[in-house]
Protein backbone atom coordinates (compact mmCIF):
# COMPACT_ATOMS: atom_id res chain seq x y z
CA UNK A 1 0.00 0.00 0.00
CA UNK A 2 0.99 3.15 -0.97
CA UNK A 3 0.47 6.49 1.81
CA UNK A 4 -0.75 10.03 1.19
CA UNK A 5 1.25 12.75 1.30
CA UNK A 6 0.79 15.13 3.98
CA UNK A 7 1.35 18.27 6.22
CA UNK A 8 5.26 19.05 5.97
CA UNK A 9 6.18 16.46 3.36
CA UNK A 10 3.34 17.01 0.70
CA UNK A 11 4.21 20.71 1.51
CA UNK A 12 8.07 20.22 0.20
CA UNK A 13 7.56 17.98 -2.24
CA UNK A 14 4.71 19.88 -4.23
CA UNK A 15 7.71 23.26 -4.09
CA UNK A 16 10.13 20.63 -5.87
CA UNK A 17 7.42 20.83 -8.67
CA UNK A 18 6.75 23.94 -10.66
CA UNK A 19 3.97 24.27 -12.96
CA UNK A 20 2.00 21.26 -11.25
CA UNK A 21 -0.78 22.91 -9.67
CA UNK A 22 -3.60 21.07 -6.74
CA UNK A 23 -7.11 20.21 -8.79
CA UNK A 24 -9.84 21.54 -6.75
CA UNK A 25 -12.19 19.41 -5.12
CA UNK A 26 -9.87 16.59 -5.32
CA UNK A 27 -6.16 15.60 -3.86
CA UNK A 28 -4.30 15.30 -7.12
CA UNK A 29 -2.24 17.64 -9.21
CA UNK A 30 -2.56 18.83 -12.61
CA UNK A 31 -0.07 20.44 -15.06
CA UNK A 32 -0.32 21.50 -19.12
CA UNK A 33 1.91 20.83 -21.90
CA UNK A 34 1.94 22.60 -24.87
CA UNK A 35 4.07 21.17 -27.74
CA UNK A 36 4.73 22.60 -31.85
CA UNK A 37 2.92 20.11 -33.53
CA UNK A 38 0.25 17.21 -32.46
CA UNK A 39 2.82 14.56 -33.48
CA UNK A 40 5.36 16.37 -31.05
CA UNK A 41 2.78 16.16 -28.11
CA UNK A 42 1.68 12.42 -29.38
CA UNK A 43 6.22 11.65 -28.96
CA UNK A 44 5.71 13.45 -25.71
CA UNK A 45 2.91 11.03 -24.37
CA UNK A 46 4.78 8.38 -25.48
CA UNK A 47 7.88 8.77 -23.84
CA UNK A 48 5.73 9.21 -20.87
CA UNK A 49 3.77 5.86 -21.37
CA UNK A 50 6.52 3.83 -21.47
CA UNK A 51 7.91 5.76 -17.89
CA UNK A 52 4.87 5.52 -16.38
CA UNK A 53 4.75 1.58 -17.48
CA UNK A 54 8.06 1.12 -15.66
CA UNK A 55 6.71 3.08 -12.91
CA UNK A 56 4.13 1.13 -12.21
CA UNK A 57 1.93 3.99 -12.36
CA UNK A 58 0.10 5.81 -15.12
CA UNK A 59 -1.41 9.29 -15.27
CA UNK A 60 -4.80 10.73 -16.13
CA UNK A 61 -4.27 12.70 -19.14
CA UNK A 62 -6.69 14.43 -22.08
CA UNK A 63 -4.96 15.58 -25.23
CA UNK A 64 -6.12 17.77 -28.13
CA UNK A 65 -3.96 18.85 -30.99
CA UNK A 66 -0.82 19.95 -29.54
CA UNK A 67 -2.10 20.70 -25.74
CA UNK A 68 -1.91 17.53 -23.30
CA UNK A 69 -3.04 17.95 -19.51
CA UNK A 70 -1.46 15.57 -16.96
CA UNK A 71 -3.44 14.91 -13.69
CA UNK A 72 -1.77 12.97 -11.40
CA UNK A 73 -2.93 11.16 -8.02
CA UNK A 74 -2.80 7.55 -6.63
CA UNK A 75 -5.91 5.77 -6.34
CA UNK A 76 -4.40 3.46 -3.93
CA UNK A 77 -3.51 5.80 -1.15
CA UNK A 78 -7.10 7.80 -1.84
CA UNK A 79 -4.68 11.00 -2.77
CA UNK A 80 -1.58 12.18 -3.63
CA UNK A 81 1.66 10.14 -3.19
CA UNK A 82 5.12 10.10 -3.46
CA UNK A 83 4.35 8.19 -6.61
CA UNK A 84 2.78 11.08 -7.86
CA UNK A 85 5.64 13.39 -7.04
CA UNK A 86 8.55 10.73 -9.01
CA UNK A 87 5.94 10.95 -11.94
CA UNK A 88 5.73 14.56 -12.17
CA UNK A 89 9.27 14.76 -12.12
CA UNK A 90 9.78 12.34 -14.88
CA UNK A 91 7.16 13.96 -16.67
CA UNK A 92 8.77 17.25 -16.54
CA UNK A 93 12.33 15.72 -17.82
CA UNK A 94 10.43 14.25 -20.49
CA UNK A 95 9.02 17.37 -21.70
CA UNK A 96 11.75 19.03 -22.21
Amino acid sequence: MVDKLTGAARTEALKSLPGWTEVAGRDAIKKSFQFRTFADAWGFMSKVALAAEKMDHHPEWFNVYNKVDITLSTHDAGGLSKRDIDLAKTIDKLAV
